[in-house]
């Protein structure tokens, strides 16, 4: 059977804005939002997620990247434009495509659709429409005044990946590092810090295809919480053994709850990491 690996992430809870400096003239920087029942929530797109990723592996295997991001020039370069999901990480997680012509004006399209799959990241609060406003001073006796709009909260995303889809299948492990690792989302125009790393974590190592893992978090007062997770475990969905649970859940009643249940949950979301990498060296090896 073929092996999956899937991860759903909660951040920290931190406040997330929209800071991209001059826009097209609009006096308010607006966060992305999606409505669920009666409330608002803030999300974060999966294209800004997938740049953080690609900013990791470009500092930690940079010699297996064919594109980097150079923030003095403002811009990607190629070390080829001969893609190459053999050679390169980033060619075989994130895919790729060029579009040309070739002989006879046929299509001469490559392209190779990326291993890693990333959803949206959702908030785990409600927005209610907060904002700051600032001002910055011009010539005399005028000045611009902007609004932002800003959001307290922690953010859910979940990822998927095939290891027997990559070329390099060590390369799931590269990816199991940079879930703890990743810092800039958003890319180059973000200018606010906020932190991407798990807070808590739930690892799949499974021949499942589907992932039945995707916004198991919910908040729980100022933690968070997994029932639905729980009762998945519960009624024999998703098997105990194929779980890693990590991080602040682990110290809430639900983490208690998972463990009389059989399923592995450790405080630490690094010993989890290191724990999945060897589940998953051991499933496909």
């Amino acid at each position: 059977m073929t092996k999956h690996l899937f991860a759903t992430i909660v951040t920290p809870t931190a406040v997330a804005a929209n800071n991209r400096g001059e826009g097209d003239g609009s006096t308010l920087a607006t966060l992305q939002k999606i409505t669920r029942g009666s409330d608002q929530y803030t999300t974060v797109s999966a294209e800004a997620i997938r740049w953080a990723y690609r900013e990791y592996f470009q500092n930690y295997h940079g010699d297996q990247t064919n594109r980097s991001f150079d923030p003095d020039q403002d811009k990607y370069e190629f070390k080829t434009e001969v893609f190459d999901a053999v050679k390169y990480i980033d060619d075989d997680l994130f895919g790729y495509m060029d579009a040309k012509k070739g002989k006879d004006n046929k299509d001469a399209t490559t392209k190779r659709r990326g291993a890693l799959e990333i959803s949206r990241a959702i908030s785990l609060d409600p927005y209610w429409g907060d904002i700051a406003f600032g001002s910055t001073g011009g010539t005399k006796g005028k000045t611009s005044i902007h609004q932002t709009e800003v959001h307290c909260t922690a953010y859910q995303y979940t990822l998927a990946v095939t290891p027997a889809h990559l070329k390099k299948i060590e390369r799931a492990e590269y990816l199991l590092e940079a879930i703890a690792g990743i810092r800039h989302v958003g890319g180059n125009h973000s200018r606010f810090l906020y932190e991407f790393r798990p807070e808590s974590l739930v690892l799949r190592i499974t021949d499942d295809p589907s992932p039945w893992i995707m916004g198991c978090f919910e908040r729980v007062g100022d933690s968070v919480g997994c029932s639905r997770l729980a009762r998945l475990v519960e009624v024999g969905d998703i098997p105990a053994s194929e779980l890693i649970v990590a991080g602040d859940v682990a110290r809430t009643p639900y983490g208690e709850q998972l463990k009389k249940l059989g399923v592995n949950v450790h405080g630490g979301i690094k010993t989890a990491i290191a724990e999945a990498k060897e589940a998953l060296q051991a499933s496909v090896s």
